[in-house]
């Protein structure tokens, strides 16, 4: 496995509940975990994401309240919008923002998403993203 150079490490409050999340409702793989603290690492071809559970020497910089991640949203890309958002729906996810298209000029062409927001159940902004092609 080729690890990232960046990888962001989120701290939830139920790893049970945030693996069911990314596994069960976007697509993640579970790659390691650890027990002492309750901690996990992700990938979804190759988006790697780690989760660790709150504890007692957690690197905390400020209380953890809810909504967790204010100003800050994970793109995320995945093989399909669609399928995941019917895999969070059945989890009983609801959306932030229900799939959209996104167009952005970059330096070479006009390249597209589809954009499908979600927040995990810490609150974290997650956007699920699939590339567009232009016929």
């Amino acid at each position: 496995m080729k690890w990232n150079p960046l990888v962001p490490e989120l701290s939830v409050r139920n790893l049970t509940s945030s693996l069911r999340f990314y596994t069960d409702g976007v697509g993640f793989s579970v790659k390691f975990t650890r027990d002492d603290p309750p901690f996990a690492y992700l990938d979804l071809d190759g988006a790697q994401l780690m989760l660790e559970e709150d504890h007692a020497t957690s690197w905390v910089t400020a209380p953890a309240e809810l909504p967790r991640g204010r100003g800050i949203n994970l793109q995320i890309e995945v093989p399909s919008v669609h399928a995941a958002q019917k895999r969070l729906h059945s989890l009983g996810i609801p959306a932030f923002r229900e799939i959209s298209e996104s167009w952005y000029q970059t330096a070479d062409a006009v390249e597209g998403q589809s954009e499908y927001l979600v927040q995990d159940p810490d609150g974290y902004l997650i956007r699920l993203i699939e590339v567009l092609s232009i016929s």
